[in-house]
């Protein structure tokens, strides 16, 4: 046996779940390779567990029992946000149901919603400066989106002997407006037909394919892009105006920076609560260096 906080075992099935978990976010971001950070990983899981054990320890110790009407309300709405009975079941792997099981766990969650409810409180009221100071603290989540204005060339292949071909004509368009041709000249001689877009307008990332965003969110106005393709074909683009991203007023954004407020509260409250568990707390860790080696 691996963990063992204040008496109570951790399976080292439960520390493996845990484990590879973590790993696979961070694998899935891009974040690691192969077992380069198995140790750290493993250090964060049970880390994790041994929190959730103070906690759900703690919570019992100051609500050993909750109302039955507590823990139905609870799961229906556990299992209307799923989508269902059977999409709840199945967001848990468990083959069979096991309401038993479940409605014990569920009782786990109200005890913690409880105690965190009682070292939340008194929730603060902020006054105005407070507010202005966790918005400039905290500038860069109310910034507007940057919008480019863009206008395009496009060829597509259909009809084309090979991509070559077409390929080698957006060359020659892109030499003539390096060499100053009008772009929307140029762009109307060779639009396919009068639905073809040239002038796309004003827009923000996420509105438009991403191989044509990735090319017009990193050119300056008036560049004239490298030729490249989507799955429409061939294009060389400009940018025809940018707007920035900046701060929203504070008038604006007041509500949501009055949330962030109460949620930083919330977790400086939370954080101080489970280190004084933590500090009282007995954790044996048997085998502190399982794991370190993947073998690879």
């Amino acid at each position: 046996m691996a963990l063992i906080i204040n008496g109570e075992h951790i399976d080292d099935e439960i520390i493996e779940a845990e484990f590879r978990q973590i790993k696979g976010h961070f694998e899935r971001t891009l974040q690691v390779a192969c077992c380069e950070r198995d140790p750290e990983f493993r250090t964060m899981a049970k880390d994790n567990l041994v929190s959730r054990a103070i906690l759900g320890q703690e919570s019992r110790r100051r609500f050993p029992e909750v109302a039955e009407a507590d823990v139905t309300a609870r799961l229906t709405k556990l299992i209307d946000d799923a989508g269902g009975e059977t999409q709840f079941y199945m967001n848990l792997g468990m083959a069979v149901k096991d309401e038993a099981l479940i409605r014990d766990n569920v009782a786990g969650g109200v005890r913690l919603d409880k105690t965190l409810q009682e070292i939340y409180a008194p929730e603060p009221v902020p006054t105005e400066a407070e507010l202005r100071a966790c918005y400039e603290a905290n500038l860069k989540h109310y910034m507007t989106e940057e919008e480019i204005k863009a206008s395009h060339i496009t060829k597509s292949l259909q009809g084309a002997k090979s991509r070559q071909e077409v390929y080698q004509a957006m060359r020659d368009v892109r030499s003539q407006l390096l060499a100053g041709a009008d772009f929307a000249k140029i762009a109307e001689e060779h639009r396919a037909d009068e639905q073809q877009q040239i002038d796309l307008g004003w827009f923000k990332r996420g509105e438009f394919m991403e191989e044509f965003e990735t090319i017009a969110f990193s050119m300056g106005e008036s560049e004239i892009s490298p030729v490249f393709n989507t799955q429409l074909g061939f294009h060389v683009c400009t940018v025809t105006g940018r707007k920035p991203s900046v701060a929203r007023p504070f008038d604006e954004v007041k509500e949501d920076v009055k949330i962030r407020f109460l949620e930083e509260h919330r977790d400086k409250k939370f954080n101080a609560f489970l280190e004084e568990l933590k500090a009282t707390a007995k954790i044996e860790d048997t085998d502190p260096e399982e794991g370190a080696n993947c073998g690879h």
